[in-house]
């Protein structure tokens, strides 16, 4: 690449580095999977699915093959496998089984210590929980624990916009200098642009300062007028429109813009417009470090000497509108649902949302705070000690959600990711979720500044 600190790949990728003193990869939304942390093997624990709405019907902007109407029709092939594209295998007790070895030895390879998944259909449901909530103790995982989310807020804050879009109360063509003054070239610079992440605007978990200052006190609070010095203090990294680069500076920006116009809190806003009529009634906006029992404890190796730390506790004001908020299985069984159909939103403001032009990795491609992943519909996350998937696949009206207790790389890919993938790969090998491995601190891709922290 001629610009190393650019990143073509969607929300989906940032780059990690690491120096003597400090491994410094705030976990990525589409950030490298591994772990290099011990963990128990984990012993699976049954939970009870979370029926899914009944009015909630599939989007007439999809496609019968799953993908939006207008997108690039991504079609990955699985060698050997006849299932067509958009179709979901029956979960029969052997493909059942074929799950529960899957899940387990990534959890094993990849040292996670646990993790729960929920796939859903409308004939099945798939509801499990591997391995340890805490390691220390060694309690086991179970399926009602809250999560830390990260990215995955993403698509809660554009939903906010969307939703004001939608009262004509703002415009995604409008200027982010209508909304928030003092954004370099604010002028140019729509709020679709913020939303798929085609800005420009530099990434401030790139910036040293930040980087530093968030792990030398990951208990810290941080304003979002402070995350946006860090960026502003580098020039665009290419004019808005012209490329892709996934960014928590957009999204922050997109939660002032619902600030400034609703008059509200960006957690009071959401929670009026988008969790209670979604009916997520244990999904919540952070305005702190408090995390609502019971929750699972993560562990994180984003720390200053690298070795892996309980990140549990840590604020995540850091990330606020791009990664903050906390929820749990049976909300993000509803929410990949709502967020994939629109069921929030007027159909021509979610046939706006699904235009997903390619992002520059095969099959994906990202829209406004939201993804299509070779077929699959919605956004995963990761925060230091949590990543999570939640996506929906609209042609055979299926849910997958996989939440787990670290964010630690496993040979390059999101812990998150590998299980996705595995799942994937047995019940829709004509749609197998997958994102890049994240390039090496030596990759020409790495910054040659310095390490930097991974995006939500």
């Amino acid at each position: 690449m001629t610009n190393p600190r650019r990143r073509p790949s969607p929300a989906l990728r940032s780059r990690t580095g690491r120096t003597a003193a400090a491994a410094v990869g705030v976990a990525g939304l589409l950030a490298g999977a591994g772990c290099s942390g011990g963990a128990a093997p984990g012993t699976a624990a049954t939970g009870a699915a979370t029926a899914v709405p009944a009015a909630l019907s599939p989007s007439p902007t999809v496609s019968p093959t799953g993908f939006p109407t207008g997108s690039p029709t991504f079609s990955p092939s699985v060698p050997g496998s006849s299932s067509a594209p958009g179709t979901v295998a029956q979960l029969t007790p052997a493909v059942t089984a074929r799950l529960d070895a899957a899940v387990q030895r990534v959890l094993n390879q990849a040292s996670v210590p646990g993790v729960m998944v929920a796939l859903t259909t409308p004939q099945d449901s798939y509801v499990r929980a591997f391995g340890v909530s805490d390691k220390i103790a060694g309690i086991p995982m179970v399926t009602g624990l809250n999560m830390r989310i990260g990215s995955e807020t993403k698509t809660f804050t554009v939903t906010g916009v969307l939703r004001l879009v939608d009262q004509g109360r703002v415009g995604l063509d409008d200027p982010i200098s209508r909304y928030v003054p003092e954004v370099p070239g604010g002028d140019a610079i729509t709020l679709r642009q913020l939303a798929n992440m085609r800005s420009g605007l530099f990434p401030y978990t790139s910036d040293q300062g930040f980087v530093q200052a968030l792990l030398a006190d990951p208990h810290r609070e941080f304003t979002p007028q402070q995350l946006l010095s860090y960026a502003f203090a580098h020039p665009a990294n290419f004019p808005p429109g012209t490329d892709f680069e996934y960014s928590n500076t957009n999204t922050v920006l997109l939660g002032l813009v619902v600030e400034k116009v609703s008059g509200q809190p960006l957690g009071t806003f959401l929670k009026q417009q988008v969790f209670e009529p979604a009916d997520l009634g244990r999904t919540v906006f952070p305005v702190d470090a408090s995390f609502p029992q019971p929750h699972a404890r993560g562990y994180t190796n984003q720390t200053q000497s690298g070795a892996i730390e309980d990140a549990t506790d840590w604020n995540p004001s850091w990330a606020w509108a791009a990664g903050a908020m906390i929820s749990d299985l049976p909300d993000l069984q509803k929410w990949a649902k709502v967020l994939a159909t629109g069921t929030l939103l007027k159909p021509a403001t979610q046939a706006e949302r699904l235009q997903t032009p390619p992002s520059g990795d095969p099959g994906l491609g990202y829209g406004l705070g939201v993804f299509v992943n070779h077929g699959w519909i919605g956004h995963n996350g990761s925060l230091p000690g949590y990543q999570c998937v939640a996506v929906y696949l609209p042609s055979a009206q299926a849910t997958l959600v996989v939440l787990l207790n670290t964010d630690i790389p496993y040979q390059g890919s999101a812990p998150s990711t590998l299980f996705a993938k595995a799942i994937t790969e047995i019940v829709s090998p004509g749609n197998v979720y997958s994102l890049p491995v994240a390039p090496s601190s030596g990759s020409p891709s790495a910054s040659a500044s310095g390490p930097a922290l991974a995006e939500t």
